[in-house]
């Protein structure tokens, strides 16, 4: 059994986050937590019994801020809160997604900023442990004041409201709440607000897009390096001395991990000395540092902004304790998630889109030398002349999908909230951007082992030959024309698997 893991408000690391979104760790709340928690709901109780107008504590909220309310309805204020929210549309988001953000939503309560009681946020994390999923529309948040539709659903589940996911069956919410070993709940003063004003849903869904994104990066350069090798290209353009006189971080550890990847190939060496012809290849193989360097170097700031906001408050108004003061401000505008993932979605893009252009070149004979579309007897056999139409489709696609989101903005709440970050759609569309990559990559890994065998008996690298050996016992070698759908169907699930990932020696967490 996988060693507990003891959640520290604002120290979750991305180590953290991703084993929360590929599986599930037992998890526990560092002690510490709860003195802070009890002095801010303290402080909302003090507020709650005063006659002082505080804004989410005993007043309506955005355009209603003005409107006072009774000390006897601030219960029902609460509850209509989420009742009034819950407006969400669309298809749930994935278990996956629904972790990440039921911890991250749990943390940011429990750094002791927002006023809620200890017991709500231990019945966040208490969903989690029991795989009691809140059944959460993907659609229906701008991205300020927070996540509102989308949190308010994944919170309606402690009062009882919506439905939940337990072991893929949909169950009413106090079902849920039964099998978790949870009351139904009465929301106190602030609480209601507190659990559905934040960024957790935009946080929770760029980080399941990085970490999608992170296996396809991987399996891109394993691909691009099976290319080099199948077309017979140089090695020369890894070489360090090329990166370092540049300086950027990314290229300087992607051109490292090629020529880790590439060492000691056997085919590498037949074409080596005065006779070899490879002086300068196509630059979808010779700028792979310079352009998945740049994409490297993408994902790693992307990635230190969502720790950051995973780590962050981002409710409104804030309780600080040590001053007695609750404080409005802004902390729900999802920005900086919205352009991290506006950086993501460009670098993905580019991922696949450079893979791309890898099959165009090996489905080639005038650039690659390989038998035309990569099979024996073209004519009676097209080969891979539709897969790299599929690819193509794909990366077109892509380009319509990594259009900013976060230079839209759509006044909502009778102008009130006048400008706001999209970044909830800008995270979501990071997945249907990774399957296109994962595809487009597993195309590449077919296409350049098919092209890399022409070339038998020679042996590539130790560590691509491992990744051949892997690919083909999901796919065998494409000899004639076959129904070849769930030939791609294969690989692209090995890509989104992560079954090449420890063959790539570079990770995001080397720039944290």
């Amino acid at each position: 059994m996988s060693e507990t893991i003891t959640l520290v408000p604002g120290a979750l690391s991305l180590d953290t986050l991703r084993s929360i979104y590929r599986g599930r760790p037992a998890l526990t709340l560092d002690p510490a937590a709860y003195p802070r928690m009890e002095r801010s709901r303290a402080l909302i109780d003090r507020i709650a019994g005063g006659d002082e107008a505080v804004y989410g504590v005993n007043t309506g909220f955005g355009k209603l801020a003005h409107t006072h309310i009774a000390a006897s309805d601030l219960e029902t204020l609460q509850r209509n809160l989420i009742l009034s929210h819950a407006t969400g549309v669309g298809a749930p988001l994935a278990d996956g997604v629904v972790r990440l953000i039921l911890v991250i939503k749990a943390v940011s309560l429990a750094v002791g900023a927002s006023g809620v009681r200890p017991a709500l946020v231990d019945a966040l994390l208490k969903l989690y442990e029991a795989d009691v999923l809140p059944v959460v529309p993907g659609k229906g948040s701008v991205g300020a004041s927070g996540d509102l539709a989308p949190l308010a659903h994944l919170c309606g589940v402690l009062l009882g409201i919506g439905h939940v996911r337990v072991k893929g069956e949909t169950l009413p919410a106090e079902e849920g709440l039964r099998i978790a070993g949870l009351p139904v709940f009465d929301l106190k003063a602030k609480e209601g607000l507190a659990l559905i004003n934040g960024t957790q849903v935009s946080t929770g869904l760029a980080l399941a897009g990085l970490f999608e994104i992170e296996r396809t990066f991987k399996a891109a350069l394993v691909a691009g390096s099976l290319s080099v090798e199948a077309v017979m290209g140089s090695h020369r353009p890894f070489d360090a001395r090329i990166s370092a006189l540049r300086g950027q971080p990314g290229q300087i550890a992607v051109a490292a991990a090629f020529r880790e990847v590439l060492a000691g190939s056997e085919l590498n060496a037949s074409h080596q000395g005065p006779d070899c012809h490879r002086v300068q290849d196509p630059y979808s193989l010779r700028c792979q540092p310079q352009v998945m360097g740049a994409v490297l170097d993408q994902m790693r700031q992307a990635a230190r902004t969502l720790v950051i906001e995973a780590n962050g408050v981002t409710d409104n108004p804030l309780v600080l304790v040590d001053t007695d003061e609750v404080l409005s401000g802004g902390n729900f505008h999802a920005e900086p998630v919205a352009m991290a993932a506006d950086q993501l979605a460009i670098a993905a893009s580019e991922i696949g889109a450079l893979a791309e252009r890898r099959i165009a070149m090996l489905i080639d004979t005038t650039i690659s030398g390989l038998p035309p579309f990569l099979v024996a007897e073209p004519g009676l056999n097209s080969g891979f002349m539709i897969a790299h139409v599929t690819a193509a489709a794909l990366a077109s696609e892509n380009k319509s999908l990594a259009h900013p989101a976060s230079v839209d903005s759509l006044p909502t709440s009778a102008n009130q909230e006048d400008h706001v970050s999209m970044a909830t759609f800008a995270a979501r569309r990071l997945g249907d951007i990774a399957g296109n990559v994962a595809d487009i990559v597993g195309i590449e890994l077919l296409a350049a082992i098919q092209g890399l065998e022409f070339h038998r008996p020679l042996k590539t690298a130790e560590r691509l030959e491992q990744a051949i050996a892997t690919i083909r016992a999901e796919v065998p070698r494409y000899e004639v024309d076959r129904y070849f759908a769930p030939d791609l169907a294969a690989i692209g699930a090995l890509v989104r698997n992560g079954a090449l990932d420890h063959l790539m020696p570079v990770s995001l967490e080397t720039a944290q």
